[in-house]
C-alpha cells in the first residue's frame, strides 16, 4: 500500500551481461534514474536462473551471447518463471535467427549495443509501459522479413481469384497484425504515420467485410491473402 505523496516504488530491473565495462555504464545510466533500480545482475546463463528462482523483477534486459549458454534460453525462462516481467535485449547480434528467436521466446524489445546507453532508461520505461524499443536497424529486418517478396518461395496457398485483394501495403499490415504488433509499432516499423496505417485498416476491413483484426485475419486466409 502506497502512501498519499509518497514518491512511487522504482521498477525492479535485473541484467544479464558477461562483459564487466558493459555491467558498469548499465549501472551508471540507471544511476540518476529514481524510478529505476538495478536489483540484480548475471554474468552467465546459470546466475541467471538462479536470480530466477528469486522474487520476480519488472524488467529484465538479455545479452545474447553468455559463457555457459544462449541468452535466448533465458529468455524463455524467463518468460514462463516470471510472466509479467517485460523483457529486452542488449546484444551484438543483429542476425535475423537471433532477432526471431529472442522475439518468439518472449523478448518484447531488442536493441543493439551501438545504441546511446544512456536512453536505456528511457527505453525500459517505454517498455514496461507495453512498448517495444528496437534499433532501427532491427526494425527494418523485421519489415523486410514480412515484405512478400523478401520472403523465401513457399508452397502457395489457394487463392480465390473472385475474393478482394489487397494492395501491397496493406498486405503488409495485415502480416505485421498477424504478428500481434500494435498500430504505433506498425507505423514504425514501416515507417508511416499512426493514422497511415488506420487508413490501412479501414480499407482491409472494408474490402474484407469486417469489424476486427481476428476476422480480418480470418477472412485474408480464407481467401489466400496471407
Amino acid at each position: 500500500m502506497s502512501i498519499e505523496g509518497a514518491p512511487p516504488t522504482p521498477l525492479r530491473v535485473v541484467l544479464v551481461e558477461d562483459d564487466v565495462a558493459f555491467q558498469e555504464a548499465f549501472r551508471t545510466a540507471l544511476a540518476g534514474a529514481d524510478d529505476l533500480v538495478v536489483t540484480g545482475v548475471a554474468a552467465t546463463a546459470a546466475q541467471a536462473r538462479a536470480l530466477l528462482s528469486g522474487p520476480p523483477a519488472e524488467v529484465l534486459v538479455v545479452d545474447l551471447g553468455l559463457p555457459d549458454g544462449s541468452g535466448i534460453d533465458v529468455i524463455g525462462e524467463a518468460h514462463g518463471r516470471w510472466p509479467d516481467c517485460a523483457i529486452m535485449v542488449a546484444t551484438t547480434f543483429a542476425d535475423e535467427h537471433h532477432v526471431i528467436a529472442s522475439i518468439e521466446a518472449g523478448a518484447s524489445g531488442y536493441l543493439l549495443k551501438d545504441s546511446p546507453l544512456p536512453a536505456i532508461a528511457q527505453d525500459i520505461r517505454i517498455l514496461h509501459g507495453g512498448g517495444s524499443p528496437i534499433s532501427p536497424r532491427i526494425a527494418r529486418q523485421v519489415l523486410m522479413r514480412f515484405r512478400p517478396d523478401e520472403r523465401p518461395p513457399a508452397e502457395a496457398a489457394p487463392v480465390d481469384k473472385t475474393g478482394p485483394s489487397l494492395s501491397e501495403r496493406e498486405t503488409e499490415t495485415l502480416q505485421l497484425i498477424t504478428r500481434g504488433f500494435s498500430f504505433d509499432e506498425i507505423a514504425e516499423l514501416m515507417g508511416v504515420s499512426r493514422n497511415t496505417v488506420l487508413t490501412f485498416v479501414r480499407r482491409i476491413y472494408a474490402k474484407l467485410e469486417v469489424r476486427s483484426k481476428t476476422e480480418a485475419v480470418f477472412e485474408a486466409r480464407a481467401h489466400g491473402l496471407l
